[in-house]
């Protein structure tokens, strides 16, 4: 493939110059970039195919939890039916969220960003950083009008191949100020007299774990907080160093980072200062007589094996809570923690199908369906199974036991999947089909007839292989 690419003349792979391999690279670069404004222009045309009407089928549209108009870009964009988003994911090999981020991206660049959507399609512009610009003015905080979204699509079109992220963020602030977009704040200073963009923010980036068990946290907070937080971090860094840790200062004040986050809700706030203990509460030297901080329930799965006598669990294991790595050492450590609550359930046989009567999930079966799911089982969904409702996968039907006539729908790890609520309601109320053809294995069909199955390994496509898609024409402009 690489020989075609490179053109006549450029000989095989190993005979490839470094300007062939140079000029192949500029080619593929370009090529990527046209293909991705081509995918721009298909998002917004699936919108303009899924206009709220498509969702009315009749008169009066009342059925709690169906379809409903979604509005995914900003104020002056066409809303789009919900549903229509997952197919398009689907097809994609995406989520739906990341789908309805496409699609509002290119309603927001072709209606309120009309000059950088045309500089997408001449091939100036690569499309990820007009995505970024509309990212930008989609959720900017107070909403842009129509006017001022064009006031940044004219200062951002002719630099928007090299605009960065805080030269964006200047702009969006210098337009809501500009257009007056921002409400009075009587608490500020009377001579600005508006709160145009309030920065403070803290932000734990816990869907990027790095290997050794850490996540990054980035904030912006009040000058005087700032201060009290530095001098904090500095005395807890110090006190354990005076206790003896030998752990860098930066390791040494994200560890106090940690303590703060424990500890401080144990605080009394009620008297006269701010006190470690309660008068309501006894002391011991341990200090084992303060409360809890707060409970933060984590879900955490380790391989074991025996040898012997001796349960052996694996280095590495996962958190539910966003499928995160977790370390055995740091587990160790959170149970070594006096205050530390742990339960340990008992072992779910997976491979045991279960069972009850009626239509309530009991919570031993719910357990069972979590585990084996894992996540939402829709086609690339990631969603925790456990904050997910647990659908029949056969609808249940009520009547059944009343009128002598055998349960379609039973109860039953076989016949239950878990969905998000997103998910439950598409499954509900659209075309979207899908049977249970092995425990914890679930093949779906779209309204446009495209399938899919899904397992614990992922999502693969079972669509026989097409012989291409069409070309559209020239983008709108």
């Amino acid at each position: 493939m690489v020989e075609t690419l490179a053109g006549p003349g450029s000989g095989e792979v190993e005979d490839l110059t470094a300007s062939d391999l140079l000029a192949l690279a500029r080619g593929s670069k370009t090529a990527e970039d046209r293909a991705a404004a081509e995918l721009l222009e298909v998002a917004a045309r699936w919108a303009d195919l899924h206009p709220p009407e498509s969702i009315h089928t009749a008169a009066s549209f009342t059925v709690a939890g169906c379809e409903h108009e979604e509005p995914i870009a900003g104020p002056g964009t066409p809303l789009v039916a919900e549903f229509c988003i997952a197919e398009l994911g689907t097809v994609l090999g995406i989520t739906s969220v990341s789908a309805k981020k496409l699609i509002g991206h290119a309603l927001e660049l072709r209606h309120r960003l009309p000059r950088l959507w045309a500089q997408v399609h001449a091939g100036r512009v690569p499309a990820w950083r007009a995505r970024a610009v509309a990212e930008a003015t989609i959720h900017a905080t107070p909403s842009l009008t129509v006017e001022a979204a064009r006031f940044i699509d004219a200062q951002v079109a002719a630099v928007a191949a090299r605009v960065g992220p805080a030269q964006l963020d200047r702009l969006v602030a210098e337009t809501i100020k500009r257009f007056d977009l921002a409400t009075a704040d009587p608490a500020a200073d009377p001579e600005d007299g508006y709160l145009h963009v309030d920065p403070r923010h803290v932000t734990i980036h816990d869907q990027d774990v790095h290997f050794a068990g850490t996540v990054r946290l980035e904030a912006e907070i009040d000058l005087a907080d700032g201060l009290d937080l530095q001098r904090a971090l500095a005395h807890g860094a110090a006190t354990q160093k005076a206790l003896g840790s030998h752990e860098s200062l930066d390791a040494r004040r994200a560890k106090a980072l940690g303590d703060l986050a424990r500890t401080q809700t144990a605080l009394d706030l009620h008297g006269s200062g701010f006190e470690a203990r309660s008068a309501r509460t006894s002391t011991t030297e341990d200090g084992s007589d303060l409360p809890t901080a707060r409970e933060v329930v984590l879900h955490a799965h380790f391989d074991a094996t025996l040898s012997g006598d001796t349960t052996i669990f694996g280095p590495t294991g996962r958190l539910e809570e966003g499928q995160r790595l977790l370390l055995l050492e740091q587990l160790r450590s959170w149970c070594g923690d006096s205050h530390t609550k742990i339960t340990v359930k008992p072992v779910i046989d997976l491979n045991q199908p279960k069972a009850a009567p009626g239509y309530a999930i009991p919570d031993r079966i719910r357990d069972h369906v979590i585990l084996r799911d894992r996540t939402c089982v829709f086609p690339f969904c990631s969603r925790p199974a456990r904050g997910c409702d647990v659908d029949h996968v056969t609808e249940y039907d009520h009547d059944a036991e009343a009128e002598g006539r055998p349960q379609p729908g039973p109860t039953e790890t076989e016949n239950l999947g878990a969905l998000c609520r997103f998910h439950h309601r598409l499954k509900t109320h659209s075309g979207w089909r899908y049977d249970m053809v092995a425990p914890g294995v679930f093949e779906w069909t779209s309204p446009h007839g495209h399938c899919y199955r899904r397992d614990r390994t992922g999502t693969t496509a079972l669509d026989p292989p097409d012989p291409g898609p069409p070309r559209i024409s020239s983008p709108r402009r």
